[in-house]
C-alpha cells in the first residue's frame, strides 16, 4: 500500500464532512464530496497536503493550484480564497492540515544546528508567504505515520510529538525549507512581518500608520514596504483593504439588510466606497453577494 492510499483510508476514517479536527492538538482533516464556491479565510501558518482531489487558493489575484500527492505552506496570516476544484461522491477531496507551530520549529532548528539552517554565504532572502511544492515520499510516509497514531490513543500520547518533529523535519529540509525555517526563527524578518500582520489582523478597522508597522518590524519604512510585499504579494494598505473586506463578507451573511452598518464596523466611512471596492473584489455589490452566498448555503446539493 502506498503513502497516499494510507493517507486516504486515515482520513476518511476519522473525517466527517468538510474540515475536522482531530484529537492529535493541530491536525486537522477534510473530506468534501463535491466542488465548493470560493471562500474567504485568513489562513494562518499552516501545512496543507493533498491525498485526492484538486483544491485553488488565491492570494491578491494569483492562484495556487496543488492536488494529490502535493502540499502548501503558509508561513504567515494571510487573506486567502480558497475552493475545491476536484471531488465527487465516489473520489472525494481528501486532505490534512498541520498547524506551523513556531516553537517546535524553533526547538527543531536549535537542537540540529547546523544541519537545519543556511549554508554561510546563503543570499538572505524574504520567502514569499505561501507555495505549493511536491511531496517528497519521506514526507508523504511521516503524515500517514501520524494521522495513524489517530487509530492507537495511547500511542498518540506517546509518539505523536516525535512524528510531528520528523514532518517539520521532511519540510526544512525540504523545497520550502526556507519559509518554514524562517517561521521558527524569532528573529527572522518573517518573524518581524508576522508582527506587524498580527496588529492588522486585530485593529484593520482602525487608521493604518505605516511608519508605526515598520517600528513594530524594526524596519526601516522602505525596508518594511519591501519584505511586505514580497511576503504578501501586497502593499500594508491593500493588505488591511482585504482584511476588512473578508471581515465585511463573513458579517453579511448574518447581517444582510445592513450593508452600511458592517462596512462602519469594518473601518470604512463612505458607504459608497464600502460598496465599491467589495464589488471590485467579489464581483457583486455587498446586499447582492450575501444574498446568492445565503441561498447557495441551503440549496440541495446536486450529486
Amino acid at each position: 500500500m502506498d503513502e497516499l492510499t494510507r493517507m486516504k483510508e486515515s482520513i476518511t476514517r476519522h473525517a466527517g464532512d468538510g474540515i475536522t479536527r482531530t484529537a492529535l492538538p493541530g491536525v486537522s482533516v477534510i473530506c468534501s464530496p463535491m466542488m465548493t464556491e470560493p471562500l474567504c479565510d485568513v489562513a494562518e501558518p499552516t501545512l496543507a497536503v493533498i491525498a485526492q482531489g484538486v483544491k485553488d487558493t488565491a492570494l491578491n489575484g494569483r492562484t495556487f493550484t496543488y492536488g494529490a500527492g502535493q502540499f502548501l505552506i503558509v508561513s504567515v496570516d494571510l487573506p486567502v480564497m480558497g475552493h475545491i476544484t476536484r471531488a465527487s461522491a465516489d473520489e472525494p477531496f481528501l486532505a490534512v492540515l498541520l498547524n506551523l507551530r513556531s516553537e517546535r520549529i524553533a526547538a527543531l532548528l536549535l537542537e540540529t544546528a547546523p544541519a537545519a539552517n543556511p549554508r554561510p554565504g546563503a543570499v538572505d532572502t524574504t520567502p514569499a508567504g505561501i507555495a505549493v511544492s511536491d511531496a517528497s515520499p519521506a514526507l508523504l510516509d511521516a503524515i500517514g505515520r501520524l494521522l495513524a497514531l489517530l487509530d492507537a490513543p495511547d500511542d498518540a500520547a506517546a509518539l505523536a510529538a516525535g512524528v510531528e518533529r520528523e514532518v517539520l523535519w521532511r519540510l526544512i529540509t525540504g523545497p520550502q525549507g526556507a519559509t518554514v525555517r524562517q517561521i521558527g526563527l524569532a528573529d527572522s524578518r518573517l518573524a518581524h512581518l508576522a508582527r506587524a500582520i498580527r496588529w492588522i489582523r486585530g485593529h484593520y478597522d482602525e487608521t493604518l500608520r505605516v511608519e508605526e508597522l515598520a517600528a513594530r518590524a524594526t524596519m526601516s519604512v522602505s525596508s518594511f514596504h519591501r519584505h511586505f510585499r514580497a511576503v504578501t504579494s501586497m502593499t500594508p494598505i491593500q493588505f488591511q483593504k482585504q482584511i476588512r473586506l473578508h471581515e465585511a463578507r463573513a458579517r453579511l451573511l448574518a447581517e444582510p439588510g445592513d450593508v452600511a452598518g458592517v462596512g462602519f464596523a469594518v473601518g470604512y466611512d463612505s458607504p459608497s466606497q464600502f460598496s465599491r471596492e467589495y464589488r471590485r473584489m467579489f464581483g457583486r455589490p455587498p446586499s447582492r453577494d450575501a444574498l446568492a452566498r445565503r441561498e447557495a448555503a441551503v440549496r440541495p446539493s446536486i450529486s
